[in-house]
């Protein structure tokens, strides 16, 4: 599952970027790598705003779960 917390967070980081670039300066970043400009949209960006979509999904969902896996084991934390 940490696997999918890591990708989840990259994807969330992707897009947050993103948006900060469209607010400050509009500029879609990742309308830019598929080779569109600012508005378009293609199958291969409709799939990444669909994934950062479905990765906040994820962490607002499963929040306190991600917490417990990345704290680790109290017992475990005091014997360091």
């Amino acid at each position: 599952m940490k696997k999918i917390d890591v990708i989840a967070a990259v994807l969330l980081v992707i897009g947050g970027l993103n948006w900060a670039l469209v607010g400050a300066a509009r500029f879609d970043l990742v309308a830019t790598i598929f080779g569109m400009r600012f508005g378009e949209t293609s199958a291969l960006s409709s799939i990444v705003y669909l994934l950062v979509g479905l990765s906040a999904i994820y962490q607002a969902v499963s929040w306190k779960g991600i917490q417990r896996r990345w704290s680790g084991s109290p017992a475990v934390a005091r014997a360091r």
